[in-house]
């Protein structure tokens, strides 16, 4: 009965390792620090006139990669956004989506 017991102990421990691994090399390869993770989760802002694409759709509900490199496309041709409203201006952006992540968004 031990044995059974140690094999599933290190079942998941060799499972929880490779998790946690897959979790870093995720947030690696999408450009951002844990840290820029952990700040998103705790509920900080997002800069529209900073954030990357990448950023943006990580940071925003119902705004996926497509919609992020649009504002991001808008931001790099017309300049910086002199409000968070302002993204309405941006194709496939409306009031609803605005509303919806205003307390995740800023300057």
């Amino acid at each position: 009965m031990s044995k059974s017991l140690l094999s599933v102990l290190c079942f998941t421990l060799a499972l929880g390792g490779a998790l946690g691994y897959s979790s870093v090399t995720a947030a690696e390869t999408a450009g951002e620090t844990p840290t820029a993770q952990a700040a998103q989760a705790a509920g900080e802002k997002i800069s529209i006139n900073e954030a990357t694409a990448e950023q943006l759709s990580a940071a925003m509900n119902g705004v996926g990669l497509k919609k992020a490199q649009a504002i991001v496309s808008y931001r790099e041709q017309y300049g910086p956004f002199t409000a968070v409203e302002q993204l309405k201006e941006v194709p496939g952006i409306g009031n609803s989506l605005i509303e919806r992540n205003a307390g995740r968004l800023k300057l």
